[in-house]
């Protein structure tokens, strides 16, 4: 009787956990369902490039001319490159696709995508989730290879999200528009302050996804195009965005993650800080290069309270870094940090690529 008991006891156990785990969704970080685009919808549902049928792309559901493309020479003499696999989708004439995500309501989320303009300069991106949107401008390219990848987060204000990504523009040739070869999406972890420091995710480590088979780094849109930062506590509050980048792909000071500051005095990341007023703090932080080709010479400038402080740095492109600090004295009970590279780059051999100094570490301290 008692081993008969003890069995009930343990199915009625195991349905409970079946039960509240499956109200738990999982901790989201790779791709979207079919978000690289590799499962390719029905010969049947094609004419040459274009998709026939709102669910006739696998895992999504498309509005208006949308274009299952392959790399390689296209229709008109132009070659195509889709730097993260063979496939990927453009967006015609006011096209969308969007696809269901079951996410924690209250948590953060950040989305990764490989983005690029195909045919005209003015092409517009617009990202929308959770009753949240923003209009990716994409006509400047960061990567002359056709691997530009963008980061854009949104916090979840239900169980279900309908994440879009709508091309809203009208070109002359209704088969011009954005391309997108592979979606991601990541649940931001909430931070914690180390002992002693008074920076949140001052080395970087907390950032949204990175594709592990091809990276150019990630590109962190300005506050104005987007209001929840994919960078948790870092504002990014310029007119160019930054980029993120991992220890795979390029040379980081320390841990998995750094900033480039691409965009010379047009991109520039700030957090602010508690302090208390009169009180003396040091702030110290690492800059170099992402052994990239970046190279020449480069300066960080930071800010902190009334005090500044350049950083010079000489760059061949093949990796490096070195250490700053400045001391400064808080004038009130928050402090803005910031920092943002004073001049342009591009990679020594490549000329269309945009680069620039690498920033880590970032750190703040009381002073006794």
């Amino acid at each position: 009787m008692g081993s008969l008991l003890s069995l009930c006891f343990v199915f009625i156990l195991s349905l409970y956990t079946m039960s509240t785990s499956a109200a738990i969704p999982p901790f989201l970080d790779g791709l979207l369902a079919n978000g690289d685009f590799e499962e390719e919808p029905k010969a049947s549902n094609l004419n040459k490039t274009v998709i026939k049928g709102k669910h006739s792309l696998p895992k999504w559901e498309i509005k208006g001319l949308v274009e299952y493309v392959s790399s390689g020479p296209q229709p008109g003499g132009f070659f195509l490159i889709i730097p993260r696999g063979v496939h990927a989708v453009r967006l015609g004439n006011d096209a969308s696709i969007s696809q269901n995500a079951i996410v924690t309501p209250g948590e953060t989320y950040s989305l990764t995508f490989g983005a690029t303009r195909t045919c005209a300069q003015d092409e517009v991106l617009r990202v929308s989730a959770s009753g949240h949107s923003s209009d990716l401008p994409i006509q400047t390219l960061y990567s002359s290879n056709g691997g530009d990848t963008y980061g854009w987060a949104f916090k979840a204000t239900s169980k279900v999200v309908k994440i879009t990504f709508h091309n809203p523009g009208v070109q002359e040739d209704p088969t011009c528009g954005p391309l997108l070869d592979a979606i991601a999406i990541k649940q931001m972890i909430p931070l914690k302050y180390a002992k002693g420091d008074l920076v949140k995710n001052g080395g970087f480590e907390n950032g949204p996804h990175m594709f592990k088979n091809f990276s150019t780094g990630v590109l962190l849109l300005p506050k104005n195009r987007d209001l929840v930062s994919p960078l948790p506590r870092w504002i990014i509050e310029s007119l160019k965005p930054v980029k993120y980048i991992d220890s795979t792909h390029f040379s980081v000071p320390s841990g998995l993650a750094a900033i480039e500051l691409v965009g010379g005095r047009e991109s520039a990341i700030a957090q602010v800080i508690r302090t208390i007023p009169n009180r003396f703090y040091s702030l110290s932080f690492t800059i170099g290069d992402a052994k990239n080709g970046c190279h020449g010479s480069m300066t960080v400038e930071a800010f902190a309270a009334k005090e500044t402080l350049k950083v010079p740095y000489v760059s061949r492109g093949k990796g490096g870094f070195k250490n700053g600090s400045l001391k400064f004295q808080a004038v009130s009970a928050r402090t803005r940090l910031t920092f943002y590279s004073a001049f342009y780059h591009t990679k020594l051999h490549d000329y269309g690529h945009l680069c620039g100094p690498v920033l880590d570490n970032v750190r703040v301290v009381p002073v006794n």
